[in-house]
């Protein structure tokens, strides 16, 4: 017979906290469940329970669910956590998975889908769920088509896309490299056609989004 599993809620919402417990009280499996309103107490009472799996909320006052879950890893590694929040968009599963987490799933998810995460995620195992999964392999993809389109430009093309996703004018930017305004100009349209972009704006977010900015700050 397999062991029973206990499972430390963490929301900031009685309501959703009851919900929760209802979901996974219907396992045969789940045995006790405790709760946690915020992530400060959730650090405390994992050190007291050591439950089998955290099931963590990201969005609440304090510590909020990303670094309740980095504290929580740090103190104890072994520690298994599954996200169960609000969000689906790509970039919060990239940044739980990066900080500890073993699973993902949506609060829109089936109730049954919250009883699979966490048995499995109790056994060892890794749980996304199916849809977020899809959304995140091709956001994946994405990035590395966008890398792979960085990496193409020419050292002097990407010296200007440094200095024009800094904020720095068209004017500037030749100033800063010594050239003369015409050929930054001529190099600038050029970066935009290797990167697939049309504007400033766009081009200061493709930066950002793979750490080129901050990289280029003292």
């Amino acid at each position: 017979m397999s062991k029973k599993i206990s499972v430390l809620l963490v929301d900031d919402h009685a309501v959703v906290r009851a919900g929760y417990k209802t979901y996974l009280s219907l396992s045969e499996r789940i045995k006790d469940i405790f709760e946690a309103e915020r992530g400060e107490i959730a650090c405390q009472l994992y050190a007291q329970l050591e439950p089998d799996v955290v099931v963590m909320d990201l969005s609440m006052p304090g510590f909020g669910g990303l670094e309740s879950i980095r504290r929580l890893i740090n103190r104890h590694p072994h520690c298994k956590i599954l996200v169960f929040s609000i969000h689906n968009e790509p970039v919060y599963v990239t940044r739980a998975i990066k900080a500890g987490a073993k699973g993902y799933i949506t609060k829109s998810s089936a109730p049954e889908t919250l009883i699979s995460a966490v048995c499995l995620i109790a056994e060892g195992g890794t749980f996304v769920e199916p849809s977020i999964a899809q959304q995140l392999a091709v956001s994946v993809a994405t990035e590395m088509d966008e890398s792979a389109r960085i990496k193409s430009l020419s050292p002097r093309e990407f010296d200007i896309f440094r200095l024009l996703a800094t904020g720095m004018s068209t004017r500037e930017a030749a100033e800063s490299l010594c050239l003369s305004y015409k050929t930054v100009c001529n190099h600038n349209t050029s970066v935009k056609e290797k990167l697939g972009i049309k504007t400033l704006s766009e081009l200061a977010l493709l930066a950002n989004r793979h750490g080129i900015v901050n990289r280029s700050q003292p």
